[in-house]
């Protein structure tokens, strides 16, 4: 399927609209949950992380912490994982509803690529706006956690926003700029091809919901591993 998406898009037509609204089904429908996510996220590692710094008598480095871990870790894999619960199976259980019911059939009929039409602007779309919303998460936590420290942990407003900047290089802006792509490849292509390969009528398309999230978490935890690795070893 990967080199069938490549070939489609290194060919014509390219479906501009259906891309503009996948752009706004995925980047704008997930925005409310990623916002949720990554908030309540940052306040409570925020919280975590300021209990076990009490112990060293560290504190202030809280942000330090909390801006490391959303940026190169939670923000990609939360937000992927949102991102699949909430997309992925709406993309299998509409294209899967296509495919049993003949849809897909008569698109092929009618001299249309379904790949083309229905999976290619998704995945273009995926790529796009799972590292949007993955900034967008890593921001929220970030506040999420300052308004924790301030509030909770008594840490000054500037104490916490120097920490925060002192921590951060730009190997780990790189890394939490870089995941999202893959992620945002990996969850909409599973989904397109879990969704077109449906049989079985209603309860394929049950079926077939259900493989979309569990294989696309499990493939986001994956590659997640695979691509820090490879990113630790070229960027580090």
């Amino acid at each position: 399927m990967c080199a069938a998406l490549g070939r489609a898009l290194t060919s014509r037509p390219i479906y501009i609209r259906d891309i503009v609204e996948q752009l706004d089904a995925i980047g704008v429908g997930s925005l409310t949950v990623v916002l949720l996510t990554g908030g309540f996220t940052g306040a409570v590692l925020a919280l975590q992380s300021g209990m076990t710094l009490d112990q060293f008598g560290a504190r202030s480095v809280v942000g330090r912490l909390v801006s490391a871990s959303m940026i190169k870790e939670l923000g990609p894999v939360l937000t992927a994982l949102m991102v699949t619960g909430r997309v992925g199976s709406g993309i299998a259980a509409e294209l899967g509803s296509m495919a049993v019911t003949d849809q897909l059939n008569a698109l092929r009929a009618l001299g249309t690529d379904p790949l083309r039409k229905l999976a290619l602007p998704r995945v273009i779309a995926g790529v796009i706006m799972v590292p949007i919303l993955t900034i967008i998460s890593d921001f929220v936590g970030i506040v999420g956690a300052w308004v924790t420290t301030v509030t909770q942990l008594h840490v000054a407003s500037s104490v916490y926003w120097n920490s925060v900047v002192m921590g951060l290089y730009i190997q780990d802006i790189w890394m939490g700029l870089i995941k999202p792509v893959f992620l945002g490849f990996a969850l909409v292509s599973i989904a397109c091809f879990v969704g077109m390969r449906t049989t079985g009528g209603t309860q394929g398309v049950g079926r077939s919901t259900t493989q979309a999230v569990v294989a696309g978490s499990v493939a986001v935890l994956v590659i997640d591993f695979i691509i820090t690795k490879l990113l630790i070893s070229l960027l580090y």
